[in-house]
């Protein structure tokens, strides 16, 4: 592991500082950080509008520590699942999901998770430690790369959907959209970005402070206390009654309506009672609901429901006026699809 610091974690005025005390053009600075984030370089090397020698002081005192691919899968339905290779040898995953009209780009917060949720494969490996931002960004940046590459089409959305909760990494997930999403780095909207949480209120409230633009995701699962207790222990330190709390307060602070996504596992959260109990939680938050197919995973205890389940749950929800989409997952074939990431492709 190198001992070199990581040139990505430098401020602006910090590289500047660097090449005037090396009696060098401040202008340089400028020039590195436009490699950095805007071209997403991975060596001192690509920078060719440096002089040799520039670049050769660079590598003497500094490292990009960018994120590799170990391997990747390529699903029947098009979705690739990529195994990235951290600096320190951890490996985390990050998925390009296609469909006809956008191009989606999965990614991970977390090496590991810490919320132990019993229907997903990340839950059952440890938090080994928070992503930095450079390694978020570089996770959409060759996801990015792969989309033309092997589709001809531009990444259209950014999803934090992958290994980990996200603002339980909070300072790092801002810090990646912002180069995400600058004019400065991949350009992309905000409102082509969904950051996905289990429930952290207070984090969601601060999301609210932090008037952030991109969108908010809560993975809700069930709309009751006693079954999502069950299934997400982090229910229990964030319950239902303060998590419509938080949401309500982030829509009043942001004016984005939040999704709800629920997964329908097989006779225990798919009935009649079950999807009323849900468009009772929705009707009180200024949301939309994303219904999910269960993807089973190894030792899991659930199983996805039946079609007939799903489209009764379904119209339910529209007899009760709410807005309702049903994701089909992709990349089960590979265990790429929600919930599915493991490691599992990586010995």
């Amino acid at each position: 592991m190198s001992s070199l610091q990581n040139i990505r974690h430098l401020s602006a005025e910090q590289l500047k500082e660097f090449f005037i005390s090396k009696g060098d053009k401040a202008f340089r600075a400028k020039q590195v950080e436009e490699w950095l984030w805007k071209k997403s370089a991975r060596s001192f090397e690509e920078m060719t509008n440096l002089s040799k020698e520039t670049r050769t002081l660079l590598e003497e005192y500094f490292t990009i520590n960018p994120i590799r691919i170990e391997t990747s899968q390529v699903s029947n339905d098009r979705t690739i699942k990529n195994a990235f290779r951290l600096h320190d040898d951890h490996i985390i995953e990050g998925v390009l999901i296609p469909t006809d009209t956008r191009m989606t780009a999965c990614v991970s917060s977390q090496v590991g998770c810490s919320l132990t949720c019993k229907f997903c494969a990340t839950g059952k490996l440890d938090r080994l430690r928070n992503l930095d931002y450079d390694e978020i960004y570089d996770q959409v940046a060759i996801i990015r790369e792969q989309s033309e590459q092997h589709y001809n089409m531009a990444l259209s959305n950014v999803v934090y959907m992958g290994m980990g909760e996200p603002l339980l990494n909070y300072s790092n997930v801002l810090k990646s959209i912002e180069y995400i999403c600058s004019p400065h780095g991949l350009n992309m909207a905000q409102k082509r970005v969904t950051v996905s949480t289990a429930g952290i209120a207070k984090m969601i409230k601060k999301l609210g402070d932090d008037q952030v633009k991109f969108n908010l995701a809560l993975s809700l699962h069930a709309a009751n206390d006693k079954k999502r207790d069950r299934i997400m222990p982090i229910n229990e330190s964030n319950n239902l009654e303060v998590l419509e709390e938080a949401l309500n307060y982030f829509y009043e602070k942001t004016g984005t309506r939040v999704t709800l996504e629920y997964i329908v596992f097989n006779n225990f959260n798919d009935s009649i009672d079950d999807a009323r109990e849900l468009g009772a939680f929705a009707r009180r938050v200024v949301s939309k609901i994303n219904l999910i197919e269960y993807n089973p995973i190894d030792g899991a205890e659930f199983q996805k429901t039946t079609e007939h389940k799903t489209n009764a749950f379904m119209a339910e929800l529209w007899r009760l006026g709410l807005v309702v989409n049903l994701r089909r997952s992709r990349g089960k074939d590979i265990d790429a699809a929600c919930g599915q990431l493991a490691n599992k492709s990586v010995v």
